[in-house]
């Protein structure tokens, strides 16, 4: 998942390293010491890797307890893991073999194939402009344009299991950039994928890949169902999160199955990489022709020729002079990464509870340089290209995630996560703030910039290295990394500074104006004073302003309520559990209700001056009350809130 990009700009010189040889015994005394560390450092409940080499598994090996409470050891043969979108590999190698009967072909519409109809349209702000059809090539590649969920995600409950064919009716995201044209991690492309391999090999998904591909390399203790079936029920881990001193146990999580529902244990997977690493084969038998499987690893959609990007189904990265095919997988208590060296005939396979996103990348970046090391003298900073400066301030502002939704409350979201800001120093060199940490970027070619940074800088799928500009499909600009994800430009009205800079001011002023009015009207009635509006329309404009007032104070407990993130899940329990009926009309009448009340306010604050409501003091206050009624209702809209 972490990668090191070498750029021919970039003067480095390798020498011949002498790497230590990947042998069973060093690697098992390699693995218990990183390991072990990482475990005493950040916790991490329980653990599984495995490593094959050169058509055997030279090293496989649990750590911590698959159970705390009956301190059951992880067996790295039988204990399972979610390893969350580490099992699209196995969605995409099913595709392959289609491909290779025929059935499926990869530039293709996918309507083709499917029992509905994905439209051929564009579908934000309503613009419904036709588009080229999607193909499977472009879910492959993360490129069909779909916008994709934060929330609703991942659930505790099997009672939000809906069968794969429903789902992908009636969970399908909008079409938001025109296929092929943006880079934009996508589960429900994945999840599309895995029902036309329903659809065409006309029995369940989950079935298939146990007929077509456990079966023939003999994974026993790997599943997509959920629950897990009876006989590998006893041998999942139970994830854990150390909290407060204590590990506290998480429940098994539910998704969509194609794209991160398998369970698999360390051995199993071994035997999946060791398919991919002998051309298809394992022990005799045969998952994909071995020319399909060198076209997997082919790369098929690169953001930039500067960048590295996905081949069909895997990401790419290149460390240590080696080329890396991996995917990773997260849930919310699970992380997973899978990495072939096919060079070196070298496979890695990790799992964990209750860590964090960059552990397993971090023991993989080690076991990569200690066994396959590079010497290399430090390259010599690259000379700034001419006109850089002013090349750079066009660059300047806030940067969203293009994997995100953009017409659902969760385009709220993308203002708290996923953020890349960029600014300029002096002398016309990038600054990019992402994931906390702030890195100098230097110009090495028009709109490609490479990190000074003499420490790896980690993005979600890559070393964060190379970073270059171009434009999206509504004409923004737009930055690309490594791997699956793009980043488009917030315009200056839906920038997270703006937009929490209003949101906070028009909280406090309406909340802050109802406890005025409130402290005012006891302070009235303990003294024994009487206020009289001075007719009937002032008494209706100061009844809405206190009506208005409350239902602010209703979203704002509700909305600190939702927010708050699980100690366990590390999401807000919105995310993963449905909301009570009660609360989700709750949510639409106090919306609904401050839009309406809102506008109301605005036509009140008018009359106010007309009428000559209240002194000079009362009708201005009056007036900035509704300007930030009007202001936190266009919040509302603009950010699909209600």
């Amino acid at each position: 998942m972490l990668s090191f990009l070498l750029h021919p700009i970039i003067n480095t010189k390798l020498a011949s390293a002498s790497p230590i040889k990947l042998d069973a015994t060093d690697v098992e005394e390699f693995f218990d010491t990183i390991i072990n560390a990482q475990i005493e450092e950040i916790n991490i409940p329980n653990l599984t890797v495995s490593v094959v080499s050169h058509g055997e598994v030279i090293f496989a090996k649990g750590y911590g307890y698959a159970d705390y409470e009956a301190m059951t050891p992880v067996d790295p043969e039988k204990t399972l893991f979610r390893i969350g979108s580490t099992s699209k590999l196995l969605t995409w190698t099913a595709i392959m073999q289609l491909v290779e009967q025929g059935k499926v072909d990869l530039d293709t519409d996918i309507n083709e194939y499917l029992d509905f109809e994905i439209p051929n349209t564009l579908e934000y702000k309503g613009w419904n402009s036709q588009v080229a059809p999607i193909t499977i090539r472009h879910l492959m590649s993360h490129t069909p344009g779909f916008e994709d969920y934060m929330t609703d995600v991942f659930s505790i409950s099997e009672d939000s299991l809906i069968p794969l064919s429903q789902y992908v009716r009636e969970q399908r995201p909008m079409i938001v950039f025109a296929p092929g044209e943006v880079t934009a991690y996508s589960n429900y492309g994945t999840n599309l994928a895995g029902y036309i391999v329903e659809v065409v090999s006309g029995i369940p998904f989950a079935q298939y890949i146990e007929e077509n591909i456990y079966q023939q390399l003999g994974m026993e203790n790997s599943t997509f169902h959920q629950p897990l079936p009876n006989r590998l029920a006893d041998q999942m881990s139970i994830p854990y999160r150390y909290v407060d001193g204590e590990f506290l146990k998480a429940k098994f999580e539910f998704f969509s199955e194609p794209a991160g529902s398998m369970s698999s244990s360390a051995l199993d997977m071994a035997k999946f990489m060791l398919a991919y690493l002998q051309g298809g084969n394992y022990k005799g038998e045969k998952i994909l022709k071995e020319e399909t499987v060198q076209r997997m690893f082919s790369e098929q959609e690169s953001q930039h020729p500067r960048l590295k990007g996905i081949a069909h189904g895997f990401m790419t990265a290149n460390m240590n002079g080696k080329e890396i095919f991996q995917h990773a997988g997260g849930t919310m208590l699970y992380g997973t990464l899978l990495s072939l060296i096919p060079e070196e005939e070298v496979g890695f396979f990790i799992s964990h509870s209750g860590g964090n996103h960059f552990v397993n990348g971090d023991i993989f970046a080690a076991f990569i340089d200690r066994y396959f090391s590079s010497e290399k003298v430090a390259p010599s900073a690259p000379e700034p290209t001419v006109n850089m400066e002013q090349r750079s301030k066009q660059f300047v502002g806030e940067y969203y995630q293009n994997r995100r939704s953009f017409t659902t409350v969760d385009a709220f979201l993308s203002l708290m996560m996923g953020i890349i800001r960029v600014s300029v120093d002096d002398e016309g060199y990038l600054l990019a703030n992402h994931l906390g940490v702030t890195n100098r970027f230097v110009e090495v070619e028009p709109g490609v910039y490479y990190n000074l940074s003499e420490e790896r800088s980690d993005d979600y799928w890559g070393d964060f290295s190379t970073i270059a500009f171009g434009t999206d499909s509504h004409g923004r600009t737009m930055l690309m990394t490594d791997g699956p994800m793009s980043y488009s430009k917030a315009a200056w009205y839906e920038s997270s500074g703006f937009t929490f800079l209003m949101l906070i001011s028009s909280l406090l002023f309406i909340i802050g104006s109802l406890l005025y009015w409130g402290i005012k009207a006891f302070v009235h009635k303990k003294r024994g004073t009487i206020v009289l509006e001075v007719s009937e329309g002032s008494r209706w404009a100061s009844r809405l302003a206190t009506f208005q007032g409350v239902l602010t104070f209703i979203f704002l407990v509700n909305f600190l309520g939702n927010g708050q993130t699980d100690p366990v899940y590390g999401l807000p329990k919105s995310a993963f559990i449905e909301p009570s009926s009660f609360s989700v009309i709750l949510d639409i009448i106090v919306s609904y209700g401050i839009v309406l009340v809102a506008g109301t306010v605005l036509v009140f604050s008018v009359i106010a001056w007309v009428k000559g409501y209240w002194k000079l003091a009362g009708k201005l206050h009056y007036t900035m009350f509704a300007m930030f009624s009007a202001a936190l209702s266009w919040i509302f809209y603009y950010w699909n809130v209600f």
